[in-house]
């Protein structure tokens, strides 16, 4: 594996960590729990992809990034999932904004399902990097 990729693969696991830290609190932050698992997949779709020798541009399009990583190998990765967990990332950081659905706040169960998800995506990539 590429020096790079294992950077990747590093950021990768110690958002999906700190995710599962912060799920467990007693008061699970719900919405920093979705984003620390969009951004997981995110970097391991990205550690695939410079793996596989493909550019990676700047987005944080998790469909955009799965489209990339079918073209060399389809996972079967659950697209509405994909877009589920997408929607929960902003390019804009103000109050009000980070980590809301369509439906408002992640609920502890939406929480519980990106961080089963991310866990997932992780076997998936990892796999197939090793």
């Amino acid at each position: 594996m590429k020096k790079v990729v294992e950077d990747w693969v590093l950021l990768a696991d110690n958002d999906l960590c700190a995710a599962e830290v912060l799920f467990k609190d007693e008061h699970p932050l719900t919405n920093v729990v979705a984003f620390l698992c969009q951004q997981t997949i995110e970097k391991y779709f990205k550690a695939f992809l410079v793996e596989n020798d493909v550019p990676i541009e700047k987005t944080h399009d998790l469909s955009k990034l799965n489209d990339k990583v079918k073209q060399i190998k389809d996972f079967n990765i659950d697209e509405d999932k994909l877009e589920d967990i997408s929607d929960i990332y902003t390019e804009s950081r103000y109050p009000g904004e980070l980590g809301l659905l369509p439906t408002g706040m992640p609920t502890n169960k939406q929480a519980e399902d990106f961080l089963e998800f991310a866990k997932e995506v992780k076997t998936i990539i990892m796999k197939e990097l090793n």
